[in-house]
């Protein structure tokens, strides 16, 4: 009988701060520059160099482990990681050990329809390495090239627990993951530069087993698509191997997305290979009750919460809600066309089906929309006061776009507004069926569809500005009115 095996994944992610200088000095720390230009002393670990921490990337720390509900811990301590490649100049890594800014927590997110907890092991500070370049090896002569532009960019990494059963559910995680770190304004999360990076321990058990399988890690894999494929290449893998009666070896491992397969890197370290001890130039990292009581205050409402009140109190459909919580930029937007006294459902349709797409289409975020949220809000108010309908709106929303002038100036400088008078559209209702006597017998001998080439013609005469539902009440009753 085949053995069944239950897959066992935990998440290391570290996820690059948003700052302007680095982790320990005050060299640059933007993504881009040419290589080797935020290099400063310190950077390039020259005698007698101290490093002094920065300000706000505790901060952003703090603001994450207090988001994710973590124990913070009052006094933390920086160590040193031993460990010796070219694009650390040091031979050690400045990160935390045994004593990290905050424990445990856990990450949210919605998985299969259903609300999903990971527990998390810690959150920690370190400092980012450099990067190494190698030439192809069948391009000559072999050159390696160091960029210690990264070297010194400050990190969290945030462990979870080996809690996730799934790669689908494991690349869910991550995306609510950077989800967090973005709408919490601590990083921007973008995989393709390096500021989300994923490491994924996988082992297999014995389904129904308590006891956890020898795991093989998964290093630096740099997209969603990419971490749910690595894992599962990984699973079959270690399910080969155990049916085969082998034995799964506690080993790093590379993914090659081209060849969709997983390969030997290194044997995995222990704690004590790296030679861990505290950081004697820096001082243990104290933060006070103040401190954390406005860090706390100051936390946004955060994604979960944004979409459940948008679903409870907006009465949103969960796919809107999806949509305008997917990003804070984007649910801020939204907020500012509620508190500008647009109706939410109907702002929220707008949003999704032209604002966003029109933003798409220009590859523009939402914060340089051309239409600031009080414009949309004014345009959503004038289709809700009969003003102008919704074909009239779509046009005066491309005037809008392209012209930054205000609905309201538009509808004025071009004369849009609806016509609702009943009297004066009941005249030219007279009128149409007057010049179509034909089509109102036809009309009166069953053809009802006419009805719509009534209307139809109204709205000609109306260029296009009367009432379509007005009308159509109109023409009806006159047609009934003349059997």
């Amino acid at each position: 009988m085949t053995t069944v095996f239950e897959p066992v994944i935990g998440l290391e992610c570290h996820v690059q701060l948003h700052t302007r200088s680095k982790l320990l000095s005050s060299a640059g720390a933007s993504f881009g520059a040419a290589p080797n230009t935020h290099c400063d002393p310190f950077t390039l670990a020259l005698p007698g160099t101290l490093p002094v921490v920065n300000e706000v990337a505790i901060a952003h720390a703090l603001r994450m482990a207090l988001a994710v509900g973590a124990t913070v811990r009052r006094a933390s301590r920086f160590a040193r990681k031993h460990y010796f490649y070219p694009d650390s100049p040091k031979g050690f890594q400045t990160t935390q050990f045994d004593e990290p800014i905050c424990e445990g927590g856990h990450l949210d997110f919605v998985f299969e329809g259903a609300l999903r907890r990971v527990p998390l092991t810690r959150i920690h500070l370190e400092e980012d390495a450099g990067k190494s370049m190698h030439s192809p090896r069948d391009s000559g002569e072999p050159v390696s090239l160091v960029d210690l532009n990264r070297a010194g960019v400050p990190l969290i990494e945030v462990v979870s627990e080996p809690a996730l059963r799934s790669a689908s559910e494991a690349a869910e995680y991550l995306r609510a993951l950077r989800q967090l770190v973005r709408w919490l304004g601590v990083s921007d999360g973008n995989m393709e530069e390096g500021s989300l990076r994923c490491d994924a321990n996988v082992s297999l058990r014995s389904m129904g087993s308590q006891a956890l399988g020898t795991r093989a890690e998964l290093k630096n894999i740099n997209s969603f698509r990419n971490v749910e494929r690595a894992i599962e290449v990984e699973i079959a893998r270690q399910t080969r191997v155990l049916l085969e009666g082998g034995r799964v070896i506690q080993e790093t491992r590379l993914f090659d997305a081209e060849r969709g397969t997983t390969a030997p890197m290194r044997s995995k370290e222990d704690a004590h290979d790296y030679r861990y001890f505290p950081e004697p130039d820096l001082p243990p990292l104290v933060i006070d009750e103040p401190t954390i009581d406005a860090a706390r205050h100051a936390l946004p409402e955060l994604p979960l919460a944004r979409h459940a009140r948008y679903v409870a109190t907006l009465g949103l459909s969960l796919q809107d809600a999806t949509l305008l919580a997917s990003d804070r930029a984007i649910a801020d937007y939204f907020e500012g066309v509620l508190a500008a006294g647009a109706d939410a459902k109907r702002a929220a349709n707008w949003m999704a089906t032209e604002l966003l797409a029109r933003l798409n289409r220009d590859a523009l975020p939402v914060d340089k929309s051309p239409i600031a949220p009080p414009a949309l809000a004014e345009l959503v108010r004038l289709v809700d006061a009969g003003t102008l309908s919704g074909k009239m709106a779509k046009s005066v929303f491309d005037q809008m776009w392209s012209s930054q002038l205000t609905a309201a100036e538009i509808v004025q400088r071009d004369g849009l507004a609806q016509v609702s008078d009943e009297a004066a559209l009941m005249e030219i209702v007279t009128k149409v069926l007057k010049d179509n006597s034909q089509q109102v017998t036809k009309y009166q001998k069953g053809a009802v569809k006419l009805l719509g080439f009534f209307v139809g013609q109204v709205m000609k005469l109306t260029g296009g500005r009367a009432h379509p539902e007005l009308v159509n009440t109109l023409v009806k009753k006159a047609l009934d009115d003349a059997q």
